[in-house]
């Protein structure tokens, strides 16, 4: 009995993958399928539940440019609402009879003989297919920092990434490690029910005010009756965050009046000064990812919660235990120390030509042509790949350009009459030493800080370092000079060619 084949495998079913499995529908291309691991689609926001969950980029523009929604309930949407925007969006195209949940893709394996991939689910050999589309998500794998002893704590402990909503914190001493980007939202909610929060801090964050507001009935009438406004305020929305953009890709003086609005936040909410100068950045603006709160510094000036800047050092059954030797006991203990984020394929096993791991040709650092397609690694995308993030502007942005460059390739390989596209090994290399250079000049590498966008040689491999116009210009359409194509014709029963759909994004 021949194995169950398909022309595109997609892994994943978050903005990436869902929206790459949309635009398929939408050029009219039927055989394809979306694994995804979990028990729904979503990527992100459905794993992330934990109080206070909600998107930091404006939501009118953190949205497929194809699927705008006119009835958005806030600027910056909650997490359940993006969620069902997802699902909408799966069911308003038509993808969700291609979506199979509870499937963990283990390994990706490339056959020179038979030119196409070998899909592997929970660790046996389960489909074929003739390209794979790769989008686990970049924030999908949460990071715990090495505690001694944390196995002999007492009580529950969990990422805020994997929310255990059976734990109750009512009354609880409640110990949060981290203060990133999930930490500010969901500190501010647990304060009041907790009977004291210790918040345990390795590098105060940049936080500057939020400008959320509910977006009335009234101005959602306004957006279903005209697109036209919707897409100018997207548009409004993208040159700001654009413009916010430049401070970190080529001059401070761009960022530095949120540098006099977060410092003004501080001084404003924090009367203490010992505890104003334990929250005042000593790096640029930007260096690490920018946060937006108005509850996290009044949350930090209460009296139930207390900001501990000395290093951890171990856990025991009580609590945790800093530097200085102080004990700090706790009932609960809840990590917001992010993501594997130069890591984004984990334990999922990608071998290309001759065998060769994909983790081993990464192994001094992983790099992509234009962040999609790896050199050895044919009819291989990657979403969202190597120094495709953005450090200002909106994922969902990048990821449209990625998913249209993929769309891109999988034509001109029909337009060819080809079974095989990857790039050349040095056009890929010319693009990373320009990526590399221009990262020289970024503030993520002259801010004076670490950040989890480094990797372990220091490298910056996440975040793209101009301008999202720039990206989009990088991921137009292919330059047959580019890659290396393998010639044999596909089969008869193959589907006619695809057109890619080219809305503006912006």
């Amino acid at each position: 009995m021949s194995a169950e084949h398909h022309h595109v495998v997609i892994v994943g079913s978050g903005f990436a993958g869902l929206g790459t499995a949309i635009e398929l529908k939408r050029a009219r291309h039927e055989d394809f399928v979306m694994l995804e691991r979990a028990e729904a689609l979503g990527g992100t926001w459905r794993a992330n539940h934990y109080p206070g969950c909600a998107c930091d980029v404006p939501t009118p523009y953190y949205s497929y440019s194809f699927a705008p929604k006119p009835d958005w309930s806030r600027f910056y949407a909650p997490y359940a609402e993006i969620r069902a925007y997802l699902e909408d969006c799966a069911d308003d195209f038509g993808v969700r009879a291609h979506l199979r949940t509870e499937t963990m893709v283990t390994a990706l394996r490339w056959s020179d003989t038979d030119q196409r991939w070998s899909v592997d689910v929970d660790g046996a050999h389960a489909m074929t297919a003739d390209v794979v589309v790769a989008a686990p998500g970049g924030l999908s794998r949460p990071a715990f920092p090495d505690i001694e002893g944390l196995g002999d704590f007492a009580g529950p402990w969990f990422h805020s990434a994997e929310w255990d909503h059976s734990v109750d914190l009512t009354g609880a001493r409640v110990a949060v490690v981290g203060t990133g980007a999930s930490a500010i939202q969901f500190v501010p909610q647990i304060a009041p029910d907790a009977a004291h929060v210790d918040v345990f801090q390795r590098t105060p964050p940049w936080v500057i005010p939020k400008p959320d507001r509910r977006i009335p009935k009234a101005e959602q009438w306004l957006y279903k009756r005209s697109p036209l406004a919707q897409r100018l305020v997207r548009g409004g929305v993208w040159a700001m965050q654009e413009w916010m953009g430049l401070g970190n890709t080529r001059s401070r003086r761009f960022t530095r009046p949120l540098e006099v609005r977060g410092r003004a936040m501080i001084r404003r909410s924090i009367k203490d000064p010992e505890l104003r100068a334990r929250l005042t950045p000593d790096y640029a603006i930007g260096c690490k990812r920018l946060l937006l709160a108005n509850d996290w510094y009044p949350a930090l000036a209460r009296d139930d919660v207390d900001l501990v800047s000395d290093p951890i050092v171990r856990a025991n059954e009580n609590g945790l235990v800093t530097a200085d030797g102080a004990q700090h006991p706790a009932d609960v203990v809840i990590f917001g120390t992010g993501f594997h984020a130069t890591d984004p394929l984990g334990d999922l096993t990608v071998e290309g030509r001759g065998g060769l791991p994909l983790a081993e040709r990464w192994r001094e650092g992983m790099q992509a042509h234009r962040g999609t397609t790896i050199s050895g690694f044919p009819n291989f995308f990657l979403m969202p790949g190597p120094n495709t993030g953005t450090g200002h502007t909106s994922q969902v942005f990048m990821i449209e350009a990625q998913i249209r460059h993929t769309l891109a390739a999988i034509g001109r390989l029909r337009d060819r009459g080809d079974v095989a596209i990857e790039p050349r090994a040095e056009a890929q290399e010319a693009f990373n030493a320009w990526v590399q250079k221009r990262m020289q000049r970024t503030v993520w590498l002259r801010g004076g800080c670490s950040s989890w966008y480094l990797d372990a040689q220091g490298r910056n491999p996440t975040l793209w370092p101009a301008s999202s116009l720039r990206f989009q210009h990088a991921l137009r359409g292919i330059d047959d000079r580019e890659f290396h194509f393998e010639s044999r014709r596909w089969p008869a029963t193959a589907p006619q060619p695809i057109t890619v759909t080219t809305e503006a994004t912006a």
